[in-house]
């Protein structure tokens, strides 16, 4: 009787908080888009990234990065079998360290080095890395529910429907969005502080990962993704790129990408937007493509 008692109210947990979840997406559909600002990103379509990541087959081509990277959506790319592990506010190393530890590596990772002054997201790791531990009993109706719900609202887009949005985006002209407000405050933020320690942390386990997926059979590359010409010369961008070279000299290391500049326009100097986050997604597949006829014989 006991044990019927307590699966009744874990199920009724469930339904609660799918019902909680349920609302508050129906409230941000209704209402959201007169509250959005420019350059918001979000986790939840991260989480669900890296938890089809180590659910689904193993990709092809892995992008691990900052919110930077985070834009060029798994959507974006025409090869198939990629995910973006990218995390917004967060470090590559998280999707990379992840993507060391599972047993099976991809056949390409693409590791974004615009962002590296932020420590890689230890519960993240473990998590999805499979040495987190055992989830409590009540929780897992709730963790479930949360899931159904995420994937529900962000699911995988119909290939055709997503091949229609690709070819609307490229159809459009470059956007006339005044951004300086925001330009001006992601430059002074900046050209402030001094990221060099985390930095020259973060490349030298950068490079240790590299090595060990390399040993395995994986393509590492390092990808610039570009930024507004304002924020390429502040002093943030000018240090990490200095340290970044000098820590990769190898250019073979290197994925480079040459979309045209023209064509490209940021939300806030900083992030891609829409339009041209499909532009540096078909300029990456060009020069991936490049690699690949270099190596035949």
């Amino acid at each position: 009787m006991q044990q019927e008692s307590t699966v009744s109210w874990l199920v009724k947990c469930a339904v609660v908080a799918a019902a909680l979840l349920l609302a508050c997406g129906l409230a941000t559909a209704r209402f959201g888009s007169a509250l959005q600002q420019p350059a918001v990103t979000s986790r939840g379509g991260s989480l669900i990234s890296l938890n089809s990541y180590v659910r689904d087959p193993t990709p092809d081509i892995v992008v691990v990065g900052s919110s930077i990277a985070w834009r060029l959506k798994e959507e974006y790319f025409s090869p198939p079998r990629v995910r973006n592990l990218s995390l917004a506010g967060g470090s590559p190393l998280t999707g990379l360290e992840i993507v060391a530890n599972r047993p099976n590596s991809p056949k390409i990772v693409l590791i974004e080095t615009n962002v590296l002054s932020r420590e890689p997201d230890s519960a993240l790791i473990e998590r999805f890395s499979g040495g987190a531990r055992t989830e409590a009993l009540f929780l897992r109706p709730v963790r479930t529910a949360i899931a159904g719900y995420e994937t529900w609202k962000h699911g995988t887009p119909n290939p055709a429907r997503a091949q229609v949005e690709r070819d609307r985006l490229l159809r459009q002209p470059p956007s006339t969005f005044d951004n300086k407000v925001y330009l001006d405050r992601a430059l002074e933020q900046m050209n402030e502080g001094d990221s060099t320690v985390p930095a020259r942390a973060n490349v030298v386990r950068i490079r240790q990962l590299i090595d060990e997926l390399q040993r395995r059979g994986t393509r590492a590359f390092l990808v610039h993704v570009p930024f507004a010409p304002e924020i390429e010369g502040s002093r943030m961008v000018r240090m990490t790129n200095e340290i970044v070279n000098e820590a990769f000299p190898d250019r073979g290391l290197w994925l480079p990408i040459n979309p045209p500049r023209s064509e490209l326009r940021w939300d806030d100097g900083v992030h891609l937007d829409e339009r041209s986050a499909l532009i540096v997604a078909r300029a990456i597949e060009r020069s991936l493509a490049e690699r690949d006829s270099a190596r035949r014989p």
